[in-house]
C-alpha cells in the first residue's frame, strides 16, 4: 500500500487556554489541510486520532464531581467524549462520509487511514491532535501543550509523494527536538519533518517493541 501525502498543514496555537481547545485546534488543521489538498472536506470519509482527548475537560469534570456534582455542565461533559472533535467536523463540513475516532498514538490513524484506502476510499483526512495534562492528569497522562496536525491521503499516483509502511520491532527515536516535543501527538511531527525536507523514511512509535516504518518516494 502507498498512498501519498498530499499538501498538508501542521498547527501550533501558542494558547491553550479556551475550553475544547483541542477541538479547536483539531478542525484548524483538518481545514488548512483539505484547502491545502483542494479537497472539499464534505466529500472526504476522516480518521480523527488523539492519545487522550481534551485533558482540561475531563479535570474539571473530575473536580466538579467531587466538589459539586449537581453543577456538572452537560456542555463540557458533551466536549470531553473523545469523539468530539470528529462530530464537530462532520457537522460543521456537513460530511456525511464515515468519521472514526481513535484513542491511540499517529501510528495508529495513519494505519486506519490506509487500512480505509486500501478498501475503497478515494481519499482520507488524517487528523492527529492532543492538548495539555493539567493538574492530577499529569500523573496518569502525561503531554503538554497543545499540537495538531493533518493530512489529506489518497492513492499512489506518479508525480506525487508516495507512502509505503511496514510494522517493524524496535523503538521509534524520540520527536524531534521542537517547542511541542512534550505532547503526545509529538511522534508525528517525525513524519512531517521527512515530508517537509522530501526525506526517505519516517519512524512513528507503534505499540511497544514495535516501529511503524514509513518509506517515502518522492514524485
Amino acid at each position: 500500500m502507498s498512498p501519498p501525502a498530499l499538501p498538508r498543514r501542521c498547527c501550533r496555537p501558542t494558547s491553550a487556554a479556551a475550553r475544547a481547545d483541542t477541538v479547536l485546534v483539531a478542525l484548524e488543521a483538518a481545514q488548512a489541510a483539505c484547502t491545502d489538498a483542494g479537497r472539499d472536506p464534505s466529500t472526504l470519509p476522516s480518521v480523527f486520532v488523539s492519545t487522550y482527548g481534551d485533558l482540561a475537560i475531563t479535570e474539571n469534570l473530575c473536580e466538579t464531581l467531587t466538589g459539586s456534582p449537581l453543577d456538572l455542565s452537560p456542555t463540557r461533559f458533551h466536549n470531553s467524549v473523545h469523539n468530539a472533535a470528529a462530530g464537530y467536523w462532520t457537522i460543521g463540513t456537513g460530511a456525511m462520509a464515515p468519521a472514526t475516532a481513535i484513542s491511540a498514538g499517529f501510528a495508529m490513524g495513519l494505519l486506519e487511514a490506509v487500512a480505509q484506502l486500501a478498501t475503497g476510499a478515494a481519499a482520507v483526512l488524517l487528523v492527529g491532535y492532543d492538548g495539555n495534562a493539567p493538574g492530577l492528569m499529569r500523573q496518569v497522562a502525561p503531554t503538554e501543550g497543545l499540537l495538531g496536525g493533518a493530512l489529506v491521503l489518497g492513492a499512489a499516483a506518479p508525480g506525487r509523494t508516495n507512502l509505503s509502511l511496514a510494522l517493524v520491532d524496535g523503538e521509534a527515536p524520540p520527536p524531534p527536538a521542537t517547542v511541542a516535543a512534550g505532547n503526545a501527538m509529538a511522534p508525528m511531527l517525525a513524519l512531517f519533518e521527512a515530508l517537509a525536507r522530501r526525506g526517505n523514511v519516517a519512524l512513528l512509535p507503534a505499540p511497544p517493541g514495535r516501529v511503524l516504518r514509513v518509506e517515502l518516494s518522492h514524485g
